[in-house]
């Protein structure tokens, strides 16, 4: 059995519903699509989603209204879905869902932003530590899908423009490729790179100034990531910039079970 995965950072869910986000849904028509930075509370997401058919939807709100939040929509019902990560401290932002199948856990997750003026970069870094562990722990049980906006470009093929912003720019600090180390270093397997690892100017994210889309100046911070023993059975990685509806295009992964 394979299953066709899609994961977007759709930047508002209500504000992707009004440009188009149903008739994409439709053409990319994933078994699995998990959804980051909904910036609704639950209802508001299930209000949302009313109109799609053929989906199990849950969600996962911020305390904040208007905030972060994740959602995962599933043909097919998953064993047990559970919310955030067990620890108070980033539980608060609706940042983690995790959904149990029959081989496999799939976790949708939006990594925090160290900010413009790099104020949460500390804070980032104990996320990236802790939803390491998370990861782990689930891994003990069975193998683990993790895909979503890792807010991070991982290596300068990643981004269009990797001098002028390493070190200097939030999504390509030190500190952040380190954080990125750490979960490849782990045994979780960059999707992408691992069909093509010298594939150049695909990517996911890209700033709304200087025409940045236009011209493809983007990053590569949305990931499909899969637990080492699952490797081998990656049949597709993809990423489809035709999408609008966001600033993060869908990216996507085949993977057989």
């Amino acid at each position: 059995m394979s299953y066709n995965l899609i994961s977007w950072n759709v930047n508002g869910i209500r504000a992707s519903v009004k440009k188009g986000f149903e008739n994409s849904l439709k053409e990319l028509n994933p078994d699995i699509l998990c959804l980051q930075e909904t910036k609704a509370q639950d209802d508001q997401v299930a209000e949302a989603l009313q109109h799609v058919e053929g989906y199990h939807i849950f969600s996962n709100s911020a305390v904040k209204k208007g905030y972060s939040g994740t959602a995962i929509l599933s043909k097919e019902e998953p064993i047990e879905v559970t919310r955030d990560i067990g620890i108070e401290v980033h539980d608060q932002e609706g940042r983690v869902l995790t959904a149990e199948y029959e081989k496999f856990f799939l976790v949708t997750v939006y990594v925090p932003n160290s900010s413009r003026d790099l104020h949460r970069l500390g804070y980032r870094q104990t996320w990236d530590a802790d939803f390491l562990t998370f990861l782990k722990e689930l891994e003990k049980k069975k193998p683990v899908v993790v895909c979503g906006d890792f807010n991070v470009a991982h290596k300068s093929i990643d981004l269009a423009r990797p001098k002028p912003n390493y070190n200097k720019t939030a999504g390509y600090m030190q500190e952040e490729i380190d954080g990125m180390d750490n979960y490849t270093n782990a045994g979780l397997v960059d999707s992408f790179r691992y069909l093509y690892p010298d594939t150049i100017e695909k990517y996911s994210w890209w700033s709304y100034m200087g025409q940045a889309r236009a011209n493809n100046v983007g990053w590569r911070i949305d990931y499909f990531l899969v637990s080492d023993v699952i490797k081998t059975n990656i049949l597709e990685a993809s990423i489809h910039p035709t999408y609008m509806e966001s600033d993060h295009c869908p990216v996507g992964m085949e993977i057989g079970v």
